[in-house]
């Protein structure tokens, strides 16, 4: 093994930035051996924020692979974000599309970057490294949510996109997002491919990050006017909606969360016609890196809407809307009769915008040919609504880059793609763009809520109402476990597995009726036992499903220490969907993950 010493070194030798290097010596000064190894002896993972890996590096630190870019703390050292690891990745990149995609230098690569610390520095970086491979740089110069990018790479044909972000991390984290140039995350096997091709081209080529500006260099075109006027008609197209002028406004409260989002919102309300309904909550509408009024930019993080629904409150508004702050994701909160305000999950604004296809004229008619999807941890809703109205259904693994590729999958053989979502809060209009979108979500969202209130005078907690009592009562219990390393995450995984041969037969009182483990690649519901959907030995996922219409996926988390428990139950009524599931959840932690005997803290 590399000793520690010469990896900071190697670091200083290579690396170029005063900040950080700086930063370096001072950890040298102080001997901080600790933080030292912290900070060098493993590089920062190639992935979406995906499972934790670790093959030994060329010369010293473990090299953790992913699938579809980077996310990590901002500082010194291999194992953050930095510009220098954000150039030794985008050389990997470079010469991975050189060598993969026809045409890839003309072709190009779309980068853009959002609000944070460091992200248009990060991106100046990256678009140099494409030059000096003499790659083609379709340069976004104002601040972009992240979907604009993949919208970017199909509509102008280009190899590959960059996005440098890390949505809804705390202020201290950067990431930087990769998008193939069918405009999805990229998925296996470019994600290993791309992680090996880092690995041999460490060297930088270029620190000029103002290299973008230079036009005697290979060509690099500033198209965010372009892309995003396009951006604004594709939805436009997309959710096909004009008010009558004599229409009664609904109005929203809407916060950006300190991000990029408002004047994305701005425009597209505009376009919708409801743009005099929407109030700002002002704190929160310039985008901020430090998100100073929030403990976590994220909208589902309890109290994260707080100050927006008390802003609400004060107007006299009972609807909250979010993004998160790149704007890929929504979120929506209702005040209810009671007074009290109720946030939509992610799987209770999936089926509510789902619903919007389903009671359409202009889709109505057209159902059988349509598909709508979402991910196996999922509410099973979607499922149902699909076996009543004859529209087509699939899931998925977790994540929009398996959504995305499915999509285009479908779209190939003539079906239409309505919807695709997940229930961590994200929606996907494939007609618009193959990846999660806030903005044309919410665009969504408000059309149909329009509709709902001038047609069945219902608000949108009314509505998803309706929708049970059509398809049935669907409750959760969703929790998540602190692991103290990988190796007890597996060895969890492995007892439960040894608890029945070929799996256990019992959870509780409930029978197991079908039993997938992802990870060893068996089903019992196949005929063949191999699952359908993609193996990932390298994750922990098993799911099944139990008596008294219950369902409960276990997996391990890729960007954090975790077992992630899903339970959903249909039931007759709310309660008896509850009671299910919270069943299943108090059987599930004293039976199979035992976090007192396996030294697991649950949430």
């Amino acid at each position: 093994m590399t000793a520690i010493l010469d990896l900071a070194q190697e670091w200083l030798r290579l690396d170029k930035d005063p900040t950080t290097r700086a930063e370096m010596q001072e950890l040298l000064n102080r001997n901080d051996q600790v933080e030292l190894e912290s900070r060098l002896r493993k590089r920062i993972a190639f992935g979406t924020a995906g499972k934790l890996g670790s093959v030994t590096w060329h010369y010293g630190p473990d090299f953790c692979s992913h699938q579809g870019g980077l996310r990590a703390r901002m500082g010194a050292g291999f194992s953050r974000m930095n510009s220098l690891t954000v150039i030794q990745t985008s050389q990997g990149l470079a010469a991975y599309l050189l060598k993969t995609v026809p045409s890839a230098a003309s072709k190009g690569v779309v980068i853009g970057f959002d609000a944070r610390h460091n992200s248009r520095r990060f991106a100046r970086l990256a678009a140099a490294a494409f030059i000096a491979k003499g790659i083609k740089v379709w340069w976004y110069e104002l601040l972009a949510h992240t979907p604009l990018v993949p919208y970017g790479v199909k509509e102008l044909h280009a190899a590959a996109g960059v996005m440098v972000t890390a949505s809804h991390n705390p202020a201290q984290d950067n990431g930087y997002k990769v998008y193939w140039s069918n405009g999805c995350q990229i998925i296996p096997p470019h994600d290993g491919n791309i992680a090996t091709s880092i690995l041999s081209n460490l060297e930088p080529l270029s620190w000029d990050d103002m290299l973008v500006y230079d036009k005697l260099k290979p060509p690099v075109t500033d198209v965010y006017d372009r892309v995003r006027n396009s951006y604004f008609a594709a939805v436009a197209r997309a959710i096909k909606f004009n008010t009558p002028r004599d229409a009664e406004g609904i109005p929203f409260m809407y916060t950006p969360m300190h991000g990029v989002g408002l004047p994305y919102m701005t425009q597209v309300m505009d376009i919708l016609g409801v743009l005099k309904d929407m109030t700002v909550v002002q704190e929160q509408a310039r985008p901020d890196p430090d998100f100073p009024t929030v403990k976590f930019p994220n909208p589902e993080e309890k109290g994260a809407l707080d100050r927006a629904c008390r802003a609400a409150d004060r107007s006299d508004i009972s609807l909250v809307i979010a993004t998160d702050p790149d704007a890929d994701r929504l979120a929506v909160a209702e005040k209810l009769e009671c007074g009290r305000w109720h946030q939509f999950t992610g799987n209770q604004l999936g089926v509510l915008l789902a619903s919007r296809f389903i009671s359409n004229p202009q889709t109505k008619g057209y159902l059988k040919s349509m598909a709508m999807l979402n991910t196996t941890v999922s509410t099973g809703m979607l499922r149902a609504m699909a076996e009543k109205e004859g529209f087509a259904f699939e899931e998925t693994l977790t994540g929009f880059k398996w959504l995305g590729n499915k999509a285009l999958e479908l779209e190939a053989k003539g079906v239409q793609v309505k919807l695709a979502f997940e229930e961590a809060i994200g929606y996907m209009i494939p007609s618009i763009v193959h990846d999660k979108d806030g903005i044309s979500a919410a665009a969504l969202f408000v059309v149909s809520m329009w509709q709902w209130w001038v047609f069945d005078q219902v608000t949108p907690w009314e509505k998803l109402q309706q929708l049970y009592r059509t398809y049935g009562y669907f409750e959760t219990a969703n929790t998540y476990l602190l692991s103290p390393d990988p190796t007890t995450t597996e060895r969890v995984f492995a007892r439960i597995r040894q608890l029945g041969d070929p799996y256990p037969q019992c959870l509780g009182s409930r029978k197991i009726q079908r039993w997938r483990d992802i990870t060893l690649g068996w089903d019992s519901g196949t005929d063949t036992h191999a699952p359908v959907l993609p193996v990932t030995p390298d994750s922990q996922m098993i799911t099944c499903e139990l008596e008294d219409q219950v369902r409960l996926t276990m997996r391990s988390s890729g960007t954090e220490p975790k077992i992630k428990v899903y339970v959903e139950c249909q039931g007759e009524s709310a309660t008896v969907a509850r009671a299910g599931a919270n069943q299943v959840l108090s059987d599930l932690l004293r039976e199979w993950l035992q976090p007192q005997e396996n030294g697991l803290k649950q949430a």
